[in-house]
Order: C-alpha cells, then sequence, then structure tokens
C-alpha cells in the first residue's frame, strides 16, 4: 500500500542542467572562423559584418579579426572587424 497519496507529474520533474546561453567572446577580443561569438534565444544580438545567424539565433564568425559590439537604431548588432 502508498504511504502518500498519487501526486502525478508533480513528482516527476527531473533536474535538466542549464544550456549554457550567453555572450561567450566579448568585445576587443580575438576570434577566429567558426566560433561562437552569442549564444540566444530568438534575436536580442542581430548579425553585422563578418557574422552570420545560426537557425537557433546563435552568431558565430565567418572571418578571423576582433568582435565589435554596436548599437543602431535601437538595436544592438555584433561584428567582426579585421584586427
Amino acid at each position: 500500500m502508498a504511504h502518500t497519496k498519487s501526486q502525478g507529474k508533480t513528482n516527476q520533474k527531473s533536474n535538466r542542467p542549464g544550456q549554457r546561453r550567453g555572450i561567450k567572446k566579448f568585445g576587443d577580443q580575438k576570434i577566429t572562423v567558426g566560433q561562437i561569438i552569442v549564444r540566444q534565444v530568438g534575436s536580442k544580438f542581430h548579425s553585422g559584418e563578418g557574422t552570420k545567424v545560426g537557425k537557433d539565433f546563435t552568431i558565430y564568425a565567418i572571418r578571423p579579426g576582433v568582435v565589435k559590439f554596436f548599437k543602431k537604431l535601437g538595436k544592438s548588432f555584433v561584428s567582426v572587424v579585421k584586427a
């Protein structure tokens, strides 16, 4: 015989690890091709020169250089400029 009343799904939740989102390379840091700059949900940061956006809104470098963050018309952009 069970000692606790049936709780359904509430007792079956597993503790899942975080997804490690956020800024991976900050401004003025050197970067190589393919390195991830930002992991995000939605487009909080937009892609500028030298960067591309993956299908999960990850921004990554397509050329080597230095990371630059800037704002344009109220939107935040990330770009990679030559060192």
